[in-house]
């Protein structure tokens, strides 16, 4: 095995990771997580305005 094959493989698992991170992120499952945590910096706003 030569330094090109090592490379190789190496870009292979780094692009099979980038995939799999992907797929996680944008799948269905998620979504209901993702929107909570969006929601999380407007958690302490209060809700009606101050007079």
């Amino acid at each position: 095995m030569d330094i090109g094959t090592l490379r190789g493989i190496g870009t292979l698992i780094v692009f099979l990771a980038f995939i799999g991170l992907f797929a996680w992120a944008y799948s269905g499952k998620r979504k209901a997580s993702f929107g909570e945590a969006a929601r999380l910096p407007f958690a302490d706003d209060d809700p009606e305005p101050r007079p």
